[in-house]
């Protein structure tokens, strides 16, 4: 196999977001981390720490032939079941936000299902593969991924995360298809799910809750409705050029959590139009470049490799930027490679490492 140069626009971009996204960290965070903990500097700091750790497995991952990765394709999906279930029996899980998603070891956390996620599509890239000659069949071909990845969103469903399930369930559709399953089967599959997520909505009160503030988020400013009028009033008050870095208001205790899943409203406001348009833009790049990756990949475990990975960053960008204005119910989903948290800053860079490999591979044994 010969190797030619990175994908230089993808690194580019990447790191163009991570620094932007490390810059708009401590914008964000310096006042909350001097009232929490007494240095603005908190929250910097450990990010600073992430970038570099998540940096080290990106160049680690873009070095290791892709192919290699199916070695433990298996391997990582019992231990994905092997952690959720350990999140869900032991005291070793983190109750955030009302769902239980973090593992505390003492020294270090992490948030499971980001693991999980990059495991997924790493199972079902090897096993579509090594099923291609049975992947319309119903049996071998369609049922047994299903199954599988069944077992996984109920694990995450109980800690509940109905949005991480979602992302779960549209990760298997996209790569059934990719794989050459039949429409019949992912039709009957869509029908399913349709059904059962309104019914998971419908069942959970505070889910209703979330639906209802979407709608109208002023009948209830000051509880359920106030993060999107918060988070609105970032947009509006950042108008086309912004307010200019450090500038921002929103942020000195208004906007919850300005520096996880509403740093976008951060850079609305400080950015303007314009800043969030540039971000936007870079995403649109960097999923584009994932999926011409996987286009001109050298062999079916790696388009689907690829397209999973990228379908990931997709989908949790897309979501995170339409919750923040308010397009869609409030979900609490980190913007990939611009929040504050290291597990979906690592698990980010891991993808884009494993996009790296495939790009500069010009063909891979498939074995």
């Amino acid at each position: 196999m010969t190797e030619k140069k990175p994908d230089i626009i993808l690194l580019l971009v990447t790191l163009i977001l991570v620094t932007a996204g490390t810059v708009m960290i401590y914008s964000s965070s310096s006042a909350i981390a001097a009232e929490r903990f007494g240095d603005g500097y908190y929250f910097l700091k450990k990010q600073m720490m992430f970038v570099i750790l998540g940096l080290g497995v990106m160049i680690m991952l873009s070095r290791i032939p892709y192919y290699y990765l199916r070695k433990v394709a298996y391997l990582s999906i019992l231990l994905s079941v092997a952690l959720l279930s350990l999140l869900l029996i032991s005291q070793l899980g983190i109750k955030v936000g009302g769902a239980t998603r973090w593992l505390d070891f003492g020294v270090f956390s992490f948030q499971v299902t980001e693991l999980v996620k990059v495991s997924l599509v790493l199972f079902l890239a090897h096993f579509l593969t090594r099923k291609e000659e049975h992947i319309k069949e119903l049996t071998r071909g369609f049922l047994i991924p299903l199954i599988i990845t069944s077992i996984i969103i109920g694990l995450v469903l109980l800690q509940p995360d109905f949005g991480t399930a979602a992302i779960m369930a549209m990760i298997l559709i996209f790569m059934l298809y990719l794989a050459g399953s039949r429409i019949l089967h992912l039709t009957g599959l869509a029908a399913l799910l349709i059904p059962a997520g309104f019914m998971l909505v419908m069942h959970e009160g505070y889910r209703v809750k979330r639906f209802l503030s979407f709608l109208d988020p002023w009948k209830d400013p000051t509880n359920s409705g106030f993060q999107i009028i918060q988070s609105l009033l970032s947009f509006g008050s950042g108008g086309m050029l912004g307010t200019g870095l450090g500038n921002g208001m929103q942020k000195l205790f208004y906007l919850p959590e300005p520096h996880t899943d509403f740093i976008l409203s951060v850079i609305a406001e400080e950015g303007g139009f314009i800043g969030v348009t540039i971000i936007i833009l870079l995403f649109a790049v960097l999923v584009f470049r994932g999926f011409m990756i996987s286009l001109k990949a050298p062999d079916l475990f790696s388009t689907l490799l690829a397209s999973g990975l990228t379908i990931i960053i997709a989908v949790e960008a897309f979501i995170n930027i339409a919750v923040v204005m308010g397009l869609i119910p409030t979900k609490g989903l980190a913007l990939p490679f611009l929040s504050y948290g290291g597990t979906s800053l690592i698990m980010s860079l891991a993808a884009v490492g494993i996009l790296l490999n495939i790009f500069s591979c010009r063909e891979g044994t498939g074995t």
